[in-house]
C-alpha cells in the first residue's frame, strides 16, 4: 500500500471521520435505497410482464414518481419539524409498504393494478422524505464538508445501485419476484433502526409560524430573485423532463427489446450504471471543496445528455454495459452537485423549501413519462432516446449562455457547522 492511501482515504471519507451521527445517517441511508432499488427493479420488470407495453410501464414509472408533486410541501414541513423524525416516518411507511406488496406477491394476487398502488406507496416513503433527508445532512457536517458529504451520500446510492439491481435480477430469476420483494423489507428495517439513535438530532433551528402555503410561496419568491438558484433548479428540471424518466421507466424495455436480456441481465446493465456512479461520486468525494462546482455541474450534465443519446441508438449488450457505466460516472456530478449548489446559494431558513422546489422540478417525470412512453410506443424506445437526450444538451448550452457565473461559481466557505459541536459529540457518545 502506498504511503500516500491513508491521506487520500482520510480525504475521500472525510465527512465520516469522528462523526458519529453522520455515520449512521450515511448507513441508514445506504440500506434505505438499497431497498428503493430493489424494489425499482423488481416492480418494474412486473409491470412490463404483466402488460408488455411501452406506455403501461410509463404509467407505473409516473405513479411511482408521483408523489415528487408534493416536494415543496415536503420542504416546508422539513423547515418547521423535527427531519430525524421524518425520515423515521418515511423508513417505517416504506417497511410497512413494501411488506404489504411482498405478501400480495407471493399469494400470486399481484396485479397490475396492485402495482399501481404499491409503487405509489412507496413513492410516498421515498420521495417527500428528500428535503429532511438533504438538509439534515448540512446540519450534521457543516458548510465546508457538504460537497464530501453529498459525494459519500451518493456514493452509497450507486452501491446500493451496484447491489441492488443484480440481486433483485438474480432473485427474480432464482426465487421469484416475491423474494425479491421481501429482500427489500429487511434493507427498509435495518436503516429504520440505525435512524433511531439520531432522534435527539434534527431540531428546527428556524421557528416558523406561517401556513404551509405561505411558506411555501414565499420560498419560491426568494428562490426566483436568486439567479444562480434558479439556474441550478431549471438545469434540474431539464433533466428530469429528458432524461431521467428515460432511466426510470424505460429500462426493462430497452433490456428486452433492444438488447435481447432477461431480468438479471437487466440486473447487469443497472449494476453498470452503479458502478460508474460509485467512481464518480469517490472522486468527488476526493476533490471536497473544490472550485468550479458550477461548470462540472452544467457540462457534466451535458455530456451525460451526449451518451444517453447514443444509448440510446445502441443494440449490442456490451456496447450498452459500457456506455452506462460512464452514464453512471457523469450522473454522479449532477446528482452530487444539483444538492450542493442548491445548498449553497441559498439561505438556511430556506433549505428545506429550496429542496422542495427542487422535489417538485424533479416531479415533472410523472407527466414527462408518459409524453416519453407514447413517443415510445409509436417510434421506439431508442429514437426516443437519442432526441429526447439530444436536447438536454442543447438546453445546458442555453442556460450556459444565460448564466456564465455558474460556469465560474464554486461556493463561499463557511467552516461553522450547522449543529453545535456539543450536540454532536453528546449523539456520538450515545451512540
Amino acid at each position: 500500500m502506498s504511503a500516500r492511501t491513508p491521506a487520500v482515504l482520510g480525504r475521500t471519507l472525510g465527512s465520516l471521520r469522528e462523526n458519529r451521527p453522520f455515520q449512521l445517517l450515511w448507513i441508514s441511508n445506504l440500506f434505505f435505497f438499497g431497498g428503493v432499488w430493489t424494489q425499482t427493479l423488481v416492480l418494474g420488470w412486473l409491470a412490463w410482464e404483466a402488460t408488455h407495453s411501452d406506455f403501461l410501464v410509463a404509467v407505473f414509472g409516473a405513479v411511482r414518481l408521483a408523489p415528487l408533486l408534493l416536494g415543496p410541501f415536503a420542504g416546508a414541513f422539513a423547515d418547521r419539524h423535527n427531519r430525524v423524525r421524518l425520515l423515521v416516518i418515511a423508513c417505517s411507511w416504506a417497511l410497512t409498504a413494501v411488506s404489504v406488496v411482498a405478501t400480495l406477491a407471493s399469494l400470486g394476487r399481484a396485479s397490475y393494478g396492485v402495482l399501481l398502488v404499491g409503487g405509489l406507496a412507496l413513492g410516498l416513503a421515498q420521495s417527500p422524505s428528500q428535503p429532511a433527508r438533504a438538509s439534515l445532512v448540512l446540519d450534521l457536517v457543516g458548510r465546508q464538508n457538504l460537497s464530501n458529504a453529498n459525494a459519500l451520500n451518493s456514493m452509497a446510492l450507486n452501491m446500493t445501485q451496484v447491489i441492488g439491481p443484480a440481486a433483485g435480477g438474480l432473485l427474480i430469476n432464482g426465487l421469484g419476484a416475491p423474494a425479491a420483494l421481501w429482500v427489500s423489507t429487511i434493507w427498509y428495517a435495518i436503516s429504520l433502526v440505525l435512524l433511531l439513535p439520531l432522534r435527539g438530532l434534527g431540531q428546527v433551528v428556524h421557528e416558523h409560524t406561517d401556513s404551509s402555503l405561505r411558506m411555501v410561496a414565499s420560498g419560491i419568491r426568494a428562490i426566483a430573485r436568486n439567479r444562480l438558484a434558479a439556474t441550478v433548479l431549471l438545469v434540474t428540471l431539464a433533466a428530469n423532463i429528458l432524461v431521467w424518466p428515460i432511466a426510470q421507466s424505460f429500462m426493462p424495455v430497452f433490456a428486452e427489446e433492444s438488447l435481447g436480456l432477461d431480468a438479471a441481465g437487466l440486473g447487469w446493465l443497472l449494476t453498470c450504471g452503479g458502478v460508474g456512479g460509485l467512481a464518480g461520486s469517490l472522486v468527488i468525494a476526493w476533490l471536497g471543496d473544490f472550485r468550479f462546482k458550477g461548470a462540472l455541474f452544467v457540462l457534466g450534465t451535458a455530456a451525460w445528455g451526449a451518451t444517453w443519446a447514443l444509448f440510446g441508438l445502441s443494440h449490442s449488450p456490451v456496447t450498452s454495459f459500457v456506455l452506462m457505466t460512464a452514464i453512471g460516472v457523469l450522473s454522479s456530478a449532477f446528482g452530487v452537485l444539483q444538492t450542493t449548489l442548491l445548498l449553497v446559494t441559498t439561505a438556511p431558513p430556506l433549505h428545506g423549501r429550496a429542496l422542495g422546489i427542487q422535489e417538485l422540478a424533479i416531479g415533472v417525470m410523472p407527466v414527462t413519462s408518459l409524453v416519453l412512453g407514447a413517443f415510445a410506443e409509436h417510434f421506439g424506445v431508442g429514437p426516443t432516446t437519442f432526441v429526447s437526450s439530444a436536447l438536454l444538451v442543447v438546453l445546458m448550452a442555453l442556460l450556459a449562455t444565460w448564466t456564465p457565473q455558474l460556469l465560474r461559481y464554486a461556493g463561499a466557505v463557511d467552516a461553522r457547522p450547522a449543529v453545535a459541536k456539543s450536540t454532536i459529540k453528546r449523539a456520538s457518545s450515545a451512540g
